[in-house]
């Protein structure tokens, strides 16, 4: 595995500034192409499962995250309030508090449960700055989140289709898991709700570990202050784990918000509140991705995923019009053209680049392209419309394989 910081600013994709403060990188094109593209793709697979994307503000009144329990239990974590207006406003430190008041915006039948309800958003962590680093951790955070409002008895299979989303993804993305922590309550008094939540909430968790197949380790004192949490902890290039990817039940915050919804009997119930998140920080998932893959992302990915190659000035044109096409079907596309070196070093200048193609005189004149993969790969010349298809195949199915046999 690679160091993200160094290869990340070699790569151009971040970089930060002292005017700007510590732990507040700022994106560069290749980098928030990637950023964008791992984006999409979390709201994609989202949709797919059900859940209905929403945004919210990243302020709010220092009452609602009292109410949430956050003041209470998470303050040394939270920036200052802001006085605005005669009132204390706070950049929150977590989007759960947020989704509470849009379920209880409006009264919820049994009939909508359960409820996915997600977001990237931005939040807030006042970090030490003998802490930060890199993309890893940071003082501005962008966060896949998702919180399930459900029915006690849909619990179980949410919290199961959360680790199959977070599985999936993973493959997708090619990360390996480092383990699966079980992170429960230890001593102190920073964990809120009484007893027998967390007992039923640690029992549905393991219950889903357990059919889902899933080896775990149990871990006291590293719960969140409403409940017990599913973390999937991936390592750095020197063996530090960190948490990616989280599934938590929570029982807590929907008594401090008084959230309810009717059930089939007319009455008013509490729903559970499962809180869940794919790939966690956006920030802390591309400095993973950076070190496994080393730059070289998965194709569909990648800052530039097929690279136009003109042998001499004179194909330049035609490695022009070919670059187009790839944009206009949706692949990221760039020509290297003669004046940035020999064709050799325009080759290894590309080394990342997932497809490469050359355009000599023979191919501008057939109307074809020889394909150069990054994995080393060649193939003979090829119509110019069969190449791209096959890329975008590639891509559009977020397929690891380049170019299936």
């Amino acid at each position: 595995m690679y160091d993200h910081r160094s290869l990340g600013r070699e790569l151009d994709l971040f970089d930060t500034d002292p005017l700007i403060g510590a732990g507040l990188p700022y994106w560069l094109p290749a980098g928030a192409t990637v950023r964008h593209a791992l984006e999409e793709y979390v709201r994609d697979i989202e949709r797919r499962a059900g859940y209905q994307h929403v945004y919210s503000p990243v302020l709010g009144k220092r009452e609602l995250y009292e109410i949430s329990g956050h003041w209470a239990h998470y303050r040394d974590d939270m920036y200052p309030p802001i006085d605005v207006g005669g009132e204390q406003a706070v950049l929150r430190p977590s989007l759960c508090p947020h989704h509470a008041l849009i379920y209880r915006s409006r009264s919820r039948s049994y009939r909508e449960l359960p409820l996915r309800m997600a977001e990237l958003g931005g939040m807030y962590r006042s970090e030490l700055s003998g802490v930060l680093g890199g993309l890893t951790r940071v003082r501005a955070i962008q966060l896949n989140d998702a919180h399930v409002f459900c029915a006690p008895e849909q619990v179980a299979d949410e919290v199961r289709g959360a680790l199959d989303l977070i599985g999936r993804a993973y493959a997708a993305l090619g990360i390996t898991p480092a383990r699966y922590r079980l992170s429960l309550p230890g001593a102190g008094q920073k964990y809120a709700a009484a007893p027998e939540p967390w007992r039923r909430a640690t029992e549905l968790l393991v219950d889903a570990l357990e059919r889902s197949g899933i080896a775990y380790e149990a871990e006291p004192g590293e719960a969140a202050f409403y409940g017990p949490k599913i973390d999937v902890q991936i390592a750095d290039a020197a063996g530090r784990e960190s948490t990616l990817s989280t599934v938590q039940v929570d029982f807590h915050q929907p008594e401090r918000f008084d959230l309810r919804y009717v059930g089939a009997d007319g009455a008013k119930h509490r729903p559970v509140m499962v809180h869940r998140s794919v790939i966690g920080s956006v920030e802390r998932a591309v400095a993973h991705l950076i070190e496994v893959h080393g730059g070289a992302f998965p194709g569909w990915l990648a800052p530039v995923q097929l690279a136009v190659l003109p042998v001499t000035d004179a194909e330049v044109p035609r490695a022009r019009e070919v670059a187009r096409q790839c944009l206009e079907r949706g692949l990221r596309a760039e020509v290297a053209e003669p004046d940035r070196g020999t064709l050799g070093a325009r080759v290894r200048q590309a080394r990342l680049v997932p497809y490469q193609v050359v355009i000599g005189a023979s191919e501008a004149a057939a109307g074809q392209l020889a394909v150069r993969l990054r994995d080393g790969r060649r193939f003979a010349a090829q119509p110019v419309d069969a190449v791209i298809d096959r890329a975008v195949a590639a891509v559009a199915a977020r397929d690891a394989e380049l170019w299936a046999a």
